[in-house]
């Protein structure tokens, strides 16, 4: 879905995004394939083409973070939700939130080490960590589960 947003917005909260595509995706291989595609896609609707250095960050971000709800984030016959936000306000922010439906807990930003060099997993989060300007899992609010969202600045698409 995209929509144009325009509402006030509180001190202290996000500004509202100008660009909005959210959908639900069956969680599986697949579903997390076409999740990483349709951002792509989307980004190069809005501005920033395939072979852009926001569109790939963002993509790869949107590949890790899918992964981690098909893999670790499953429970049978529920789905995971993907949110891809752009806010054209200085800084031009794209935002990417990922939904689960598994409420243990991930590790928060500041807990969050490099891995070892011969693990053989345990590399996707600590990627986004090194990708995004800021990220972090928060606990669903409408349904049990946690979002785990990663935000990248840009300059203003002209």
């Amino acid at each position: 879905m995209n929509r144009a947003i325009t509402s006030h917005v509180a001190p202290g909260q996000h500004p509202a995004p100008t660009r909005e595509f959210s959908m639900q995706f069956t969680s599986t291989p697949r579903g997390a394939r076409l999740a990483r595609r349709l951002v792509s896609h989307r980004l190069h609707e809005w501005g920033y083409p395939y072979d852009s250095a926001p569109n790939e960050t963002v993509t790869l971000i949107a590949a890790e973070l899918t992964a981690n709800a098909v893999r670790h984030g499953h429970v049978p016959g529920r789905d995971f939700h993907l949110r891809l936000t752009a806010t054209a306000a200085a800084p031009a922010t794209l935002r990417l939130e990922v939904g689960d439906t598994r409420t243990e807990r991930s590790p928060a930003p500041g807990e969050l080490t490099a891995p070892p060099m011969d693990a053989e997993s345990g590399r996707g989060l600590y990627l986004v960590s090194q990708l995004a300007h800021r990220w972090g899992v928060a606990p669903r609010a409408d349904a049990p589960g946690k979002h785990v969202w990663a935000e990248l600045r840009l300059p203003p698409v002209l």
